[in-house]
């Protein structure tokens, strides 16, 4: 059976890119509205850390958890949601997604232990696994003309890392004046505008013979994306115990036996399939890898900026804008390189430049002054841009538009897993190298041993020592720190570099289309 794609007029502009009608662009605000709200989340995460740590007094591990669950329960979920959008509409499965983003929020800024903020951070997970793919989908069927399409991703794009800039910065501010719990009420004004403006500006979008939602498929790709991501976080981190055995081989299975159901059901949650596609599949490697090796360095920056070398807040937020910077500038421009040149050039172009930044972080010291990480920030962001925007144009034209759900949402997990897994195994990287750092013999042992636990528990901890002995007990943990920090760069440089090779490989011969002429 042939599926048909059901677009309401837009405004008379039918949803294509014919008639000079402004509606398609007016959609387009509202969607990269929804980018918006997930990047800040994203971001201010990071610089609330040290506040959190104090109030809340997670324990590493505790900590980790807290700056991952998110993105696990948003990569286990996003295949789902984005057929479920297929199904129901992505326009309501939007609005309602950001309603409940809004809200879990507000649950969120009122965590009064860290058990209650993972437990909030795993259901902003499920609100924000609506959103992404709904934003994508509705792109791929709003901007039918390849060139405007390119446009418009790239415009999504550069929101994010807009998001990316504005999260810190606003959240920097707010964390000087408010309690640590302020930097997610920040998402309650946009989840409005977007679900008030969005009811009355998106067309609805969906799949009119899709099937039904296939329960036992949403729950294997649940259970087996958790499963191999709490594997590697924990072997990462305790080592193979016979617990993270398990968890792996029950995740692998459910993998599994998820891809299996697919080819027997007549509506899949996911067209495997699509995966025979080259440059399909090599630019969802390039995703996932390149998240993995910028997430996790980019969750302690904040902690090294703040903790490290003393900076406020808002100072730090605004010490991370030049990656922002140079990913909005080259999102917007990515697009028209790619046909000049090639994807493949841009995109492994990109890939290199972000590794070879992240080299150039192994030689940060505690001392180290700013033109080192703010060069390699801006230079991150350059790659980035680049890269990301001409991946995500590459995985949505190269299915039909019937298949945006599917596509954004294989997208969107590559990205979120590689966060997880980055977040995760670099993080505990950083994590088992800071733990090691050994502690002036004048610290006595209940302090030492909160002082291991994070780099905000040492500074607390230190608080309690006369200010010698606390200067000598903070000066080693964060020389450690910066150790740990040092060795995650060099991991994630070398795996940038050899993405870069991969996607020059896989993605030859790719090209983006070319524009259709206008409609009359």
């Amino acid at each position: 059976m042939t599926r048909t794609e059901q677009l309401k007029p837009l405004n008379g502009a039918e949803g294509t890119s014919g008639g000079g009608s402004r509606g398609r662009w007016l959609a387009l605000a509202v969607l990269v509205l929804a980018v918006l709200l997930v990047a800040v989340d994203a971001t201010v995460l990071g610089l609330a850390t040290p506040s959190l740590s104090e109030d809340l007094k997670p324990s590493g591990t505790q900590l980790l958890w807290i700056g991952d669950i998110y993105s696990f329960v948003i990569a286990g979920l996003l295949v789902s949601m984005g057929s479920l959008g297929d199904r129901i509409g992505r326009k309501k499965l939007l609005l309602t997604g950001a309603t409940a983003f809004g809200a879990v929020s507000v649950l969120t800024a009122c965590a009064t232990s860290p058990e209650m903020m993972i437990v909030a951070r795993a259901l902003l997970g499920v609100a924000g696994a609506t959103l992404m793919p709904s934003t994508l989908a509705l792109i791929r069927n709003i901007f039918t003309d390849p060139r405007e399409r390119s446009l418009a991703i790239g415009i999504w794009g550069a929101t994010a890392s807009a998001g990316a800039a504005v999260g810190p910065v606003v959240g920097g501010a707010l964390l000087q004046h408010f309690y640590w719990g302020s930097v997610f009420l920040i998402n309650l004004p946009v989840m409005a505008v977007l679900v008030v403006v969005g009811v009355k500006l998106l067309p609805e979008s969906k799949n009119p013979v899709a099937g039904p939602w296939d329960l036992l498929s949403v729950a294997l790709s649940l259970v087996g994306v958790i499963g191999v991501v709490y594997a590697v976080k924990e072997a990462a981190t305790h080592g193979l115990t016979a617990e993270v055995a398990a968890a792996a081989l029950g995740g692998a299975a459910a993998l599994y036996a998820f891809v299996r159901r697919q080819f027997t059901l007549d509506a899949p949650l996911l067209d495997v399939r699509l995966f025979k596609d080259r440059g399909f599949s090599g630019a969802v490697v390039a995703d996932l890898l390149t998240v993995f090796g910028l997430s996790g360095l980019l969750f302690f920056l904040s902690q090294f900026l703040q903790l490290v070398q003393g900076r406020e807040p808002l100072e730090a937020g605004l010490a991370e804008l030049p990656a922002a910077i140079g990913a909005v500038a080259t999102g917007l421009l990515a697009g028209a390189w790619a046909r000049r040149f090639s994807v493949r050039a841009v995109v492994a172009g990109g890939l290199g430049a972000i590794g070879l930044a992240l080299a150039a972080l192994t030689m940060v010291e505690r001392t180290s002054g700013y033109p080192l990480l703010g060069a390699s920030l801006l230079v991150v962001g350059i790659g980035a841009g680049f890269s990301f925007t001409v991946t995500a144009d590459v995985i949505l034209s190269s299915v039909p538009k019937e298949q945006a759900g599917a596509a954004s949402a294989v997208s969107e997990t590559a990205y979120e897993l590689g966060a997880a897994l980055g977040i995760a195994l670099l993080g505990s990287i950083v994590t088992g190298v800071y733990q090691g750092f050994t502690a002036p013999a004048q610290v006595p042992p209940a302090v030492a041993e909160a002082a291991h636990d994070s780099l905000g528990g040492a500074v607390e901890a230190a608080s309690s020592l006369d200010p010698q002995t606390a200067h000598a007990l903070v000066t080693a943990a964060q020389d450690t720190f910066v150790e740990g920090l040092r060795l995650a760069s060099g991991v994630s440089a070398v795996v940038l570099l050899a993405t870069a090779v991969a996607a020059w490989f896989l993605l030859k011969g790719q090209k983006l289309q070319d524009g259709a002429p206008a409609h009359p």
